[in-house]
């Protein structure tokens, strides 16, 4: 195998204008027209002749497109831009979520599903009704809803900007394009339509993750240089036992508050319930499932590995500590730049690998917004629909949450440095909303009274301890950033290039006890937390007020 020395690699500050060629946006193009036609061609061959025909596919699909789609929809272009990142700045202790994917899975499959199967439900909030009343079943609807748009936006707008900083690919242009072709084939195939999608979407996401993992191991001359230069680094321990639930990143953190998180959007959230309760039968659900493990397994190691591949391309040359970038999301698009520049294609490929994510996310929201509208606020007041009708406004709906996620989309990008805090509240949700759930199922004797007593202190905790972290920041002992180099960039003439500066701000502020404590809880414990308050403030309530609703 031909090698390329690494001293050839980041030897210039990348230039989108040299990189990003006409071809690269044709791939980009393609990507799109692809998706639209696979929606044309369910609207074509499907017939809806009702409105779960449509929403949940007439209960008819099989367990491996399902397993895909719940993959693809799950890894959003959040992890196509942000999982390498956190991997070359803190290391490839994030691997350790493998275990947690398990659990969850093993959890979803065997204690929520059966459940929502015996109850032959459409949303996932119907459950709440049954359980305890139709007000909170309307109040799981209602978060669900009003979060979901606004993480819906941020996940359109968020990975459009990076890329355009770094590639100078056209904003507010791939914003639309993006928006209307989901829409698009989301309204006219409906749930068959979108989880089809996402198959080929899947296949895009791991095609860009290996193209950066193959062309470093070509330069680095194999993946043993990769993974030596890697443990020289430190990024190759993961094994991190420490109790402590401050330590932003350990063992526990990973496993216990990883499960708790993923639970809350396996178990209860609407846009990937709604998947799984589309296949023809309880077995075929529980395939998905299980099989999509096997997805989520494939994602996380590339993804992992494409932070180590891009740890060793600039381990002694960071473009980050340089300020040749501005933010940590913006590093995988300009390493795919740097080594992959010079061949017409491969960088669109990579970008049309990002917005796979997001068309992925994306559609499964909408899908998932138009079916708790129907079945939540629709048929329960307006009982004289017929089932065409029913159907008709399913795609009506379809249209109008496309429209509002790009316009919350354009709301995102007025934002600025809010859009962190909206996505750590979107996750700090999903903990109150999966803690009702566990109490209905838990403890017979939960009740309404309780119920909403605990999925209000838990969303209160969440809120709390979530915007709190956001505007007093852990310190760096807690989140333990490994050390950056730009010791080999003098060879480059790069030092100069674009000055890295540290803006001083005066004295340091001083911190409280409880901003060294209970703000520096990490991220991942939120949903815990929010779970853990909900059901124990459940419990309480439940049993001092008795069989009352």
């Amino acid at each position: 195998m031909s090698t390329i020395p690494p001293q050839s690699t980041a030897s210039k500050p990348v230039r989108a204008s040299e990189n990003f060629r006409a071809i690269d946006y044709v791939v980009f193009a393609a990507m799109l027209i692809i998706s639209a036609f696979i929606g044309m061609y369910y609207a074509y061959k499907g017939v809806h002749k009702c409105h779960k025909d449509y929403l949940i596919a007439g209960r008819k699909l099989s367990g491996p497109p399902v397993a895909l789609s719940l993959t693809a929809s799950f890894m959003s272009a959040v992890t196509v831009l942000g999982t390498p990142a956190e991997v070359y700045r803190f290391g490839a202790m994030f691997g350790v979520f493998a275990i947690s994917y398990v659990l969850m899975v093993v959890i979803t499959a065997e204690v929520f599903l059966p459940i929502y199967y015996r109850l032959e439900i459409t949303s996932a909030y119907e459950y709440l009704e049954l359980r305890y009343n139709r007000y909170l079943r309307l109040t799981g609807t209602t978060m669900f809803m009003i979060l979901t748009i606004l993480y819906t936006g941020i996940v359109i707008y968020s990975p459009s900007l990076a890329l355009n900083q770094v590639t100078g690919f056209q904003l507010w242009g791939s914003v639309i394009a993006t928006g209307v072709v989901c829409t698009f084939y989301c309204t006219l195939g409906g749930l068959k339509a979108v989880v089809w999608t996402d198959v080929f979407q899947f296949t895009l996401m791991i095609s860009g993750f290996l193209t950066v993992i193959i062309r470093t191991m070509i330069i680095k001359g194999g993946i043993g240089n990769v993974l030596k230069d890697a443990r020289q680094g430190g990024r190759l321990r993961i094994w991190d036992f420490n109790p402590s639930p401050m330590q932003r990143h350990t063992f526990w953190t990973l496993i216990v508050g990883g499960t708790f998180t993923w639970l809350g959007i396996y178990g209860v959230n609407q846009s990937q319930v709604q998947r799984y309760l589309a296949c023809k039968t309880r077995f075929h659900a529980k395939l998905a499932l299980y099989l999509n493990l096997v997805g989520l397994w494939i994602v996380l190691s590339s993804a992992v590995m494409s932070g180590l591949s891009m740890y060793s391309v600039y381990k002694d040359c960071d473009p980050l500590t340089l300020g040749l970038v501005k933010a940590p999301d913006q590093l995988m698009p300009f390493l795919v730049l740097d080594i992959l520049g010079d061949f017409p294609g491969i960088p669109g490929l990579f970008v049309a690998a990002t917005y796979s994510g997001t068309l992925s996310t994306v559609s499964s929201s909408i899908n998932a917004l138009a079916a708790v509208t129907v079945e939540d606020l629709v048929k329960p007041y307006f009982g004289t629909l017929t089932e065409a009708q029913l159907a008709w406004i399913s795609m009506g709906m379809n249209i109008l949450f496309g429209g509002v996620c790009l316009g919350m989309a354009g709301l995102a990008s007025l934002m600025g440095g809010l859009l962190q805090a909206a996505l750590s509240i979107f996750g700090i949700v999903g903990g109150p909303l999966f803690g009702i759930f566990s109490l209905g199922i838990l403890f017979p004797f939960g009740n309404a009274k309780g119920a909403f007593s605990g999925l209000i202190s838990g969303f209160i905790v969440g809120m709390w301890v979530g915007t709190g972290s956001h505007f007093h920041r852990p310190p760096p002992h807690r989140t333990l950033p490994l050390p950056l180099s730009t010791a080999g960039c003098e060879k480059f003439n790069l030092t100069t290039a674009a000055p890295f500066t540290t803006l001083s701000t005066g004295p340091t502020p001083t911190r409280s006890h409880i901003h060294d404590n209970w703000y520096s809880v990490s991220y991942l414990y939120f949903s815990t937390l929010a779970t853990l308050f909900t059901v124990i403030v459940g419990v309480i309530v439940s049993l001092s007020t008795g069989n009352t609703s």
